[in-house]
C-alpha cells in the first residue's frame, strides 16, 4: 500500500517535538524529550550520541514498537505525511516492512534458524505483495546478488548458521530490501562486524540506497561511519537533540559543546598519547530521571554558566548560513570555537626497558571431529603458526587482525588457559608454554592477567565491587591481614580513578566504563608485569573510551607495564601502541614500530585494513579497498600464501608462486617485517592508504 498522495518534495519523516516515556511501578522515566527531525526523500540521516541517549528508542518510536511500558507521551511522527502515532495495528501492519524497514545490530536475532534463507526472503514480498511463490525465490536470488554474496544458488539454500556474520547482516539487509522500503531503519548495524567486512556493508548500503531511492535513518556511536554513509548528521545527548545539519558542516564547524567534546575524544590522526593525548569527557552520562535542571549537558560542559545554562529548557537554535543547521547551546555565539583545548597535559614518553616476554615458533592447533556426536573424521585447526615476537617492559604491543585470526587463541595460550602445540613462550626467563594455569605458580599468574572485551561478563554480580578486588588480593596473597588487603583494594581504586565509595557498590550499580575499570583494577590487584588487554574499550562510548586508555597508559608510566593490546580498532592503535603486530589465519604478515606499519610499503593484508578504517575528519583523504569474500577457515586453509584468495597485488608475483608457495619473512629497513612474495620494488611503489589534506 503506497500512498499516492504524498508529494516527494515533502520530507519522508518528520519528527516533530517527540517525548517518549517508559513507565515501571516505581516511576516515569523519561527516554526522549522534545527531539525533532527531518528526513527529505533519498537523504539518509546519521543519529550519534552514546549509549542510553535515547537513539534506539527513537527508532522504535518510528517502528511504533515501545513494547508494553513504552509510551509516546508528547509530539508527533509523520511518515509521507501520515500520523504513525494515530494510527491503529491494521494500517501499521500495511506500512511496517513494506513501506519502513528495520535492520537490528545482531544479524541471527532477524533470522529464523530452522528456515531455509530463500524461505525467509521470499516470505516477505508473499505477505506483503501476494506474489507467488516462483516469482517470490526469484526476486529473493536477485536480490542475494544485489548484496555482493558469491554464489546466490547455494547461499538461497543454506540456513543461517552456514553463513559467517557478515554474511548474515547482508542477507538481513537483503530481506529489508525486498519490499523496496521508502525508509530504511539501521540499528548499529555493523557493530558485530570485523572492519573489512563494515567496508564492504557500508559501501553496500549506499549503493543501494541510490539504486531504489531508499531514505536512511542510520543509528551509530561511530562517527566516521556516519561520515562515510550519511549526508545529514543529528547528534543526541541525554534524551535531546543538541546539533544537527549537514555532515561536513557539523564535523568542521560543530556549535554545541558536545559535539566538540566527543571529537576531542576520539584518536583521528594527528594524536598522540604523549604529546596531544586523547581529552575525555569529565563526569558521567546522567540518569533519565536525574537529569539537570536547564541544558542536560551543562554539568559536564567547560562553558557552562550558572544561573544562565541551568535556569530552563534551552531551544534548539537556527546557525545563520547553515544547511538547516541547529544548536541547543545558549552561549553558542560567545564561545571562541577556534581555540585549542585547555586542559591537554604532555605525558613523558614511558621508557621501554629489557624484553620480558619472548614467543618463539608458538604453533596452535586443535583437533575437532567433522561427525555429528563426536564420529566421523578428525581436522586439525591451525589457529595459530609459528608465532614469533618479543615484548619489552612499558611497551605496548598491538595485536590486529579479523575475528578468527587466532589473536584470543594465542592470549589464551599466554595466560595458561590452553597450552601450545609446540614452539616456546618465555615470561621472565621461565618457559610457561606447555603450563597450563592451575600448574603455574602464584608469582607467575599475578604478573600475567587479562582486561577483557566486556565487563559486563567478567564481575560477579552478587559481589560488592571492593569483595572482588579483596579476593583476587587473596588469591595472589598480598598483605598480612585483612587490613593490609582493604588499604590495598582502596588504592587500587585510587589507581583507576573511582571514588573510594564503590567498593560497597554492586556492579549492577556501575556503568560500562566503571565495571571496566574495576575489571583493570583487579587486573593490577597481584602488580602484574604484562597485561593482556583483549578489545578493551570496543564496548565502550568514545568518550568512556579516551578515558580509559588514557588510564591503562597512566598506570603504564606508573608501573612499567607491558601491555599487550589485542584490537580491530586502528585508530585506537594507532594512538596508543608502540609495535603493530597483524595476524591473518594464525600467521603474523606484519610486524613493525607503529609508524612503519601505518605507512607504506604494507602488507597488502594491511593495506585493505587500513582503507577499512572510518575516520571522522573531513580532511583526511582515504584510498577505497574492499576485500572481496571472508576469512578462509583455519580447518581448510587455502594453499600457498595464506592471504592470495583475497590479495589485490596477486597478479604483480611472477608464476603462481602465492597459490603455491608460503612466503618466508622479510625484514625491511628498520626491522619492519612483512611475510610477502612482492619485490621490494613493487613494494616500494606502494602509495599511502590515508593522506591528510592541507589546510
Amino acid at each position: 500500500m503506497t500512498d499516492t498522495t504524498w508529494d516527494p518534495s515533502k520530507p519522508i519523516l518528520e519528527i516533530d517535538h517527540l517525548s517518549i516515556s517508559f513507565f515501571t511501578r516505581l516511576r516515569e522515566i523519561p527516554a526522549v524529550m522534545d527531539f525533532s527531525c527531518t528526513v527529505m526523500a533519498g537523504e539518509a540521516m546519521g543519529l550519534v550520541g552514546e549509549s542510553g541517549c535515547g537513539k534506539s528508542t527513537v527508532a522504535l518510536a518510528v517502528m511504533r514498537d515501545l513494547g508494553k511500558n513504552g509510551r509516546i507521551t508528547g509530539g508527533s511522527i509523520k511518515f509521507k505525511g501520515r500520523n504513525l502515532t494515530t494510527m491503529n495495528d491494521e494500517e501499521l501492519r500495511h506500512i511496517r516492512g513494506s513501506e519502513i524497514a528495520m535492520i537490528y545490530q545482531e544479524p541471527m536475532a532477524s533470522l529464523n534458524p530452522a528456515m531455509k534463507i530463500g524461505a525467509q526472503l521470499a516470505e516477505v514480498p508473499m505477505i506483503h505483495s501476494g506474489m507467488s511463490k516462483a516469482e517470490a525465490w526469484k526476486l529473493a536470488r536477485q536480490i542475494v546478488a544485489d548484496v555482493r554474496l558469491p554464489d546466490p544458488d547455494r547461499i538461497i539454500n543454506a540456513y543461517p548458521h552456514q553463513l559467517s556474520g557478515g554474511q548474515q547482516q547482508r542477507i538481513v539487509i537483503a530481506m529489508a530490501l525486498m519490499a523496496k522500503p521508502a525508509l530504511l531503519i539501521l540499528d548499529e548495524p555493523t557493530t558485530a562486524l570485523d572492519v573489512t567486512v563494515e567496508a564492504g556493508i557500508v559501501d553496500l548500503v549506499k549503493d543501494l540506497g541510490e539504486k531504489y531511492g531508499t531514505s536512511m535513518l542510520f543509528i551509530s556511536h561511530n562517527l566516521g561511519l556516519v561520515m562515510d554513509v550519511c549526508d545529514r548528521i543529528c547528534v543526541m545527548y541525554s534524551g535531546e537533540a543538541v546539533e544537527t545539519g549537514a555532515v561536513k558542516e557539523v564535523f568542521d564547524v560543530m556549535r554545541h559543546p558536545y559535539t566538540q567534546a566527543l571529537f576531542r575524544s576520539i584518536p583521528l590522526p594527528g594524536a598522540d598519547k604523549n604529546a596531544r593525548p586523547l581529552i575525555s569527557i569529565p563526569g558521567n552520562f546522567p540518569l533519565p530521571h536525574e537529569r539537570p535542571p536547564g541544558c542536560n549537558f551543562g554539568p559536564r560542559c567547560d562553558y557552562f554558566q550558572q544561573g544562565r545554562c541551568d535556569a530552563g529548557d534551552i531551544p534548539m537554535d537556527p546557525v545563520p548560513g547553515g544547511d538547516r543547521h541547529e544548536t541547543r547551546c545558549l552561549r553558542w555565539t560567545e564561545i571562541d570555537w577556534a581555540a585549542p583545548p585547555a586542559r591537554r597535559a604532555v605525558k613523558t614518553k614511558a621508557p621501554i626497558g629489557k624484553v620480558v616476554l619472548k614467543m618463539e615458533d608458538l604453533k596452535k592447533y586443535y583437533s575437532v571431529s567433522t561427525g555429528a556426536f563426536g564420529g566421523g573424521m578428525t581436522k586439525v585447526v591451525k589457529a595459530n603458526e609459528t608465532l614469533s615476537f618479543e615484548a619489552r617492559q612499558g611497551e605496548t604491543l598491538a595485536i590486529v587482525g579479523e575475528s578468527g585470526c587466532g589473536k584470543s587463541t594465542f592470549a589464551k595460550v599466554l595466560m595458561g588457559l590452553e597450552t601450545a602445540t609446540s614452539g616456546s613462550i618465555m615470561l621472565f626467563d621461565e618457559n610457561v608454554q606447555s603450563t597450563p594455569i592451575q600448574k603455574r605458580n602464584t608469582d607467575v599468574v599475578s604478573s600475567v592477567q587479562m582486561v577483557f572485551q566486556n565487563p559486563f561478563d567478567t564481575l560477579n554480580p552478587s559481589m560488592t565491587v571492593g569483595r572482588q578486588i579483596i579476593r583476587a588480593l587473596e588469591i595472589f596473597k598480598y598483605g598480612n591481614s585483612d587490613e593490609d588487603r582493604r588499604n590495598r583494594m582502596l588504592e587500587l581504586l585510587d589507581l583507576v580513578k573511582l571514588p573510594r565509595a564503590f567498593a560497597d557498590r554492586m556492579p549492577r550499580q556501575l556503568s560500562g566504563g566503571q565495571k571496566q575499570r574495576v575489571g583493570i583494577a583487579r587486573a593490577f590487584a597481584g602488580g602484574a608485569k604484562v597485561v593482556v588487554a583483549d578489545e578493551p574499550v570496543s564496548a565502550l562510548d568514545v568518550s568512556v573510551q579516551a578515558a580509559v586508555t588514557d588510564l591503562l597508559m597512566d598506570i603504564q608510566r606508573e608501573n612499567g607495564t607491558t601491555l599487550l593490546f589485542i584490537s580491530h580498532d586502528l585508530s585506537i592503535v594507532r594512538y596508543l601502541s608502540d609495535r603493530v603486530m597483524v595476524m591473518y589465519l594464525g600467521h603474523v604478515v606484519e610486524m613493525g614500530t607503529t609508524d612503519q606499519v601505518f605507512q607504506p610499503p604494507y602488507h597488502p593484508y594491511t593495506e585493505a585494513l587500513l582503507s577499512a578504517v572510518p575516520i571522522a575528519d573531513t580532511k583526511v583523504e582515504r584510498k577505497r579497498i574492499v576485500l572481496e569474500g571472508d576469512i578462509p577457515s583455519a580447518m581448510n586453509p587455502p594453499p600457498g600464501c595464506p592471504f592470495q584468495t583475497r590479495c589485490r597485488w596477486k597478479s604483480k608475483v611472477p608464476g603462481n608462486r602465492c597459490e603455491t608457495e608460503m612466503p618466508g619473512v622479510r625484514t625491511l629497513a628498520g626491522g619492519h617485517q612483512i611475510k610477502c612474495h612482492l619485490s621490494t620494488e613493487v613494494l616500494q611503489q606502494m602509495e599511502p592508504v590515508i593522506k591528510v589534506a592541507a589546510e
